[in-house]
């Protein structure tokens, strides 16, 4: 049971306006709250930065299962910061319907859009070198 307590205590460094984040430096990786509650609802817009206290950070990746299984996500614009998408970032979200990839996108990490059945077709962009 012990082995099990750091896998559910996963958490977030901060959140702004409702999404959560895990700093990496003067960078921050967009991540899910840390209870698996699936918090992520509706449209979301990714900033391009954010401010914490008092320090601003370029939002540069959503992580690994960061909209995992966020059913009720139906669509997402991510921000020209963003340079990589996670393993299974967006797995399972069966009502999502559309995604807005910015051209600064290089990585797609496996899995990303898996079980999207909702979403039925996607623009990728010229600069990726990677696709899971």
């Amino acid at each position: 049971m012990a082995i099990l307590v750091p896998l559910i205590a996963q958490a977030h460094d901060f959140e702004v306006d409702g999404i959560y984040y895990n700093i990496d430096g003067n960078e921050v990786t967009v991540t899910r709250d840390g209870t698996w509650n699936y918090r992520y609802r509706g449209h979301v817009t990714l900033p391009e930065s954010v401010t914490y206290n008092g320090v601003t950070y370029s939002v540069t990746a959503i992580g690994d299962e960061a909209f995992s299984s966020c059913y009720e996500l139906t669509g997402i614009d991510i921000s020209n910061s963003v340079t990589t998408i996670g393993f299974q970032a967006f797995s399972g979200c069966s009502s999502l319907t559309e995604i807005s990839l910015p051209n600064s996108l290089t990585t797609i990490g496996d899995y990303a859009f898996g079980r999207c059945s909702s979403l039925t077709e996607i623009s990728l962009p010229n600069s990726l070198t990677t696709i899971g």
